[in-house]
């Protein structure tokens, strides 16, 4: 129930908030691109209402950084180049991926800043996500090596999808930080 209804009001946003989240964003996000200068940034295209990154990932392109994009692959996630021109086509969800290309492949322990999508989120750092569990899955290495190893894992939200509290299961993997159209939250020691 929860998960449904923050989903319809991030849908509900007028086009004119969206925008105005989306510029705010890129903004928000301006000392985290500087101080990871070089670095691999894993990005998501937007679905089902959720932050659009468009113009994050331009200014991401601008500063040189290398910027990949999740692809489906069973239960977890692949990482794969997202450059000008890249061919991307819709997954089983509807969601634009990149071609599959083996040989570009970024291992998700090589990304340095990983940029999620999530349904909600709290001030410890737990996720709402869709519920298919793909970045619990994928980054369940970083529950080994603690939240300063790793990527950094951050979560994409509007400030309304912040809650006073989630549950915490044992396979959910904790963000480090979060970043809004208002700020950039950080949890961890990462």
């Amino acid at each position: 129930m929860l998960r449904r209804t923050l989903r319809k009001r991030r849908r509900d946003l007028s086009a004119a908030e969206r925008r105005r989240c989306t510029a705010a964003i890129a903004e928000v996000a301006a000392p985290l691109i500087e101080d990871r200068s070089g670095k691999r940034f894993a990005c998501y295209l937007p679905n089902d209402g959720e932050m659009d990154l468009t113009r994050l990932i331009k200014s991401l392109w601008r500063s040189g950084h290398h910027t990949f994009l999740p692809v489906l692959h069973g239960p977890r996630l692949r990482f794969l180049p997202y450059e000008p021109g890249t061919v991307l086509r819709d997954n089983h969800f509807g969601i634009p991926e990149p071609v599959e290309d083996a040989d570009r492949r970024c291992k998700p322990s090589a990304l340095n800043v990983v940029l999620m999508p999530l349904v909600g989120f709290d001030e410890r750092g737990n996720r709402l996500g869709m519920g298919g569990g793909y970045y619990d899955q994928t980054f369940a290495f970083k529950q080994r090596v603690g939240r300063s190893g790793g990527p950094l894992l951050i979560g994409i939200a509007f400030e309304f999808q912040e809650l006073d509290t989630l549950p915490f299961n044992a396979w959910d993997v904790p963000l480090d930080g979060i970043l809004t159209e208002s700020t950039y939250r950080h949890f961890g020691t990462g």
